[in-house]
């Protein structure tokens, strides 16, 4: 199969060609030569970026990302690693889950005003304790726990 240029590959992915060559510098993808000043890549590398932005939907880091793919470029995924990653989704689902349930509250909350809810005011409550947080923030805590 021949060789794709790095255009051929961003309009086949959808991905800027930035992205190709960040995704390359960061040792995610391979170009073999150049043509010109275009780099060259395998067939392959759609499939492997397919990969990749599968990991980035999950909440996959690149760093992660990079750990699946062997130095023989094969992809080993660690199934521990997904499970732990299903049971990171699972929290987040709940968090979100519990965040709109009090917003979809505070919406129809017949108190003559929000901060006379007492369900919104236990909200603010727990999100001024620092126990809500964005999905993000979320996230970090519980990587410095499990540290």
């Amino acid at each position: 199969m021949p060789l794709l240029d790095i255009a051929e590959v961003a309009q086949r992915s959808g991905l800027p060609a930035s992205a190709l060559r960040f995704y390359e510098e960061k040792g995610l993808i391979v170009s073999v030569g150049r043509r010109g000043l275009r780099r060259l890549f395998e067939p392959n590398v759609l499939e492997r970026l397919a990969l990749i932005a599968l990991g980035r939907i999950a909440g996959f880091s690149l760093e992660e990302i990079a750990a699946i793919f062997g130095p023989n470029g094969k992809v080993r995924i660690r199934r521990e690693a997904l499970n732990a990653k299903a049971d990171e989704l699972d929290n987040t689902i709940r968090h979100l889950a519990a965040m709109r349930d009090g917003l979809r509250h505070a919406a129809v909350c017949k108190a003559p005003s929000h901060m006379e809810c007492p369900s919104f005011r236990r909200l603010v409550r727990v999100a001024g304790a620092g126990k809500l947080g964005t999905p993000e923030t979320v996230k970090t805590k519980r990587r410095r726990r499990a540290s």
